[in-house]
């Protein structure tokens, strides 16, 4: 026994990666967190959604010892989990159990790392899933979710951020099980881990965790240097023309050239509040689009990547990146034949409300770089969001995964950090920030809509032509003056659009 202790002991020692620990002694769970610094921009060119295949199958497969229907069988009564998340930078696979029944789950969570079966059935049901993403899921599911797809892919192209963490349907086809092997041998390596504990876990049972994960692959991994997003010449618009689409899906971004890691990023969290938070009814976004005119479900900004926003109320961890945009999220408006099937009033018109949507939404921000807070909406905003950012990690999972990001990006705990700085911020620390780093002028647009609808929407934007809002008239009748009065400032509202595409949907990410 002393002779395993002392091993565990050494091994612990030369384990050269770092280990990020949460102590909770009155918790009755343990979340291990392993995390891997490949992603998706460590596919190896023609083979993208390499990584994502790999993580992929080995949390939908089995280990040496179980096929993955029996670890199922096994976990459910002690209600343990597992889910492995790839993003662009980052693989991190999440086990969470009943500290009781921690003995039990481990050789699981340890063969599904260390010895995972690669099975050719498992192997064949994994990338059948991932080709019908690539290949009919992205277009099909939600509009929403494809243009914030088709905006990174204008946003990073001829970049390895371009393509989707799942691939194309080209590079998809192409991989094989022999790939993925090769690949976790290469990618997943004790040269690349970060260990991430929260719970009330025993100092034995870490450093049994941490002499295990010195068994990985000691392959020399260096992950490819992350691409940057292109800066356009003045708005660069591409409409994706499908079958059948739920009106139009608008996202719209420019690069940033800051992240978590800069001191300023607090003071444009509060403008990103201010102008749209993520699911909040209060953002000037929200109010002016859905609430005063009924347009849509939601209207939002953001100053990083939010993954699955239709899915998630609040930022979830796991997707820290260092190639950042400022986007704004227009859900989807009605098109024309929409609105004149419901309106008789509206049966001359050519275009929905996407171009005066997009006229707005971007006016908007210009009032905010423009004009900046007042100092009572800073104030608001400021209180708020020190409450609201201490929400994101209401939970370990979530504790312990935004300790990971924080180290990402130098820090050593985000929220706690963010909110001193929020307590000391000011207003013109926030006005100089958008003044700094928000652009209107110089932007990316993915509009995803119907084919009845690109033709005309495209040579709308194209033209810079007048874009009334297009209401019925018992709705007019109910609205007042200065809301009249706005809308015609934003149906001549100057975009400096320079380019506009059409794309037929089947062509995109190829």
């Amino acid at each position: 026994m002393k002779t395993l202790i002392l091993t565990i002991l050494f091994s612990a020692a030369v384990f050269a990666q770092p280990v990020i620990e949460l102590k909770q002694p009155k918790s009755n769970k343990i979340v291990m967190k392993i995390r891997f610094a490949n992603g998706s921009i460590a596919d190896p060119k023609g083979k993208e959604g390499l990584t994502y295949a790999a993580a992929q199958l080995i949390t939908q497969g089995g280990t040496k010892e179980m096929t993955y229907s029996e670890i199922q069988d096994k976990i459910y009564p002690w209600a343990a989990g597992y889910n492995v998340l790839v993003d662009k930078e980052v693989t991190t696979f999440t086990f969470m159990v009943h500290v009781d029944f921690l003995d039990q789950f481990y050789p699981i969570v340890k063969g599904l790392l260390l010895s995972p079966s690669f099975a050719e059935a498992d192997f064949h049901r994994v990338m059948k899933n991932q080709q019908n993403y690539v290949d009919q899921v992205i277009r099909a599911s939600s509009d929403e979710e494809y243009s914030k797809k088709a905006l990174e892919d204008l946003l990073f192209r001829g970049t390895n951020y371009q393509h989707k963490v799942q691939g194309t349907s080209e590079s998809v086809t192409s991989i094989t099980l022999e790939d993925i092997k090769q690949h976790f041998t290469n990618a997943f390596t004790k040269n690349n881990v970060t260990i991430g504990i929260a719970g009330n876990y025993s100092e034995t049972f870490l450093k049994q965790i941490t002499s295990d994960l010195a068994q990985l692959s000691g392959k020399k991994f260096v992950s490819s240097k992350a691409g940057k997003a292109n800066t356009p010449d003045g708005v660069q618009v591409e409409i994706i023309a499908k079958d059948n689409a739920f009106g139009s899906a608008v996202f719209t971004g420019t690069p940033l050239a800051i992240t978590r890691s800069s001191k300023e990023f607090a003071a444009l969290m509060v403008a990103n509040s201010y102008l749209g938070e993520h699911r909040k009814s209060y953002g000037q976004l929200y109010q002016k689009l859905r609430e005063t005119r009924s347009m849509n479900y939601g209207d939002y900004s953001y100053i990083e990547w939010y993954n699955n926003g239709g899915g998630n109320m609040l930022p979830p961890s796991g997707v820290p990146r260092s190639s950042n945009y400022f986007s704004l999220w227009i859900r989807p408006v009605q098109i024309a034949k929409q609105l004149k099937n419901q309106y008789a009033e509206l049966s001359g018109i050519t275009v929905g409300h996407a171009h005066f949507a997009l006229r707005m939404a971007i006016r908007e921000v210009d009032l905010i770089v423009k004009k900046g807070l007042t100092k009572e909406a800073f104030e608001a905003t400021r209180t708020f969001l020190r409450s609201y950012t201490k929400l994101y990690v209401q939970t370990p999972n979530e504790q312990l995964g935004y300790l990971m990001d924080s180290r990402f990006y130098g820090r050593k705990d985000f929220i706690t950090e963010v909110d001193k700085e929020l307590a000391t911020l000011t207003v013109k620390d926030v006005n100089a920030a958008v003044k700094k780093y928000w652009r209107t002028n110089n932007m990316f647009v993915a509009i995803i809509t119907d084919k009845s609808e690109a033709d005309a929407l495209a040579k709308s934007l194209k033209e810079n032509t007048a874009s009334p809002m297009a209401y019925s008239d018992a709705v007019k009748a109910g609205l007042p003056k200065d809301v009249l009065t706005e809308d015609d400032i934003v149906a001549t509202y100057k975009l400096n659009i320079k380019n506009v595409t059409i794309v037929d949907s089947k062509d995109t990410f190829q």
